[in-house]
């Protein structure tokens, strides 16, 4: 079992750079290149709380469980 964060396809879809959006949540641009990429091994609520506000979607849009 493991959850997939679904960042990149969602930043795709709303066609914003990670620099801009990491200065949007005030976050590092390595930080959230390792959220991006599925690196992460756990994210703060208050961290997918700006995700959701600045890219205007649900947490169920970020993440994603899959059975292995």
């Amino acid at each position: 079992m493991s959850i997939i964060f679904r960042l990149d396809r969602v930043m795709a879809d709303r066609k914003i750079p990670l620099n801009e959006l990491a200065k949007r949540i005030d976050l590092t641009d390595s930080n959230l290149s390792i959220l991006k990429t599925g690196k992460a091994r756990a994210i703060r609520i208050a961290t997918l709380e700006a995700l959701c506000r600045e890219l205007n979607c649900q947490p169920g849009d970020l993440l994603e469980y899959k059975t292995e």
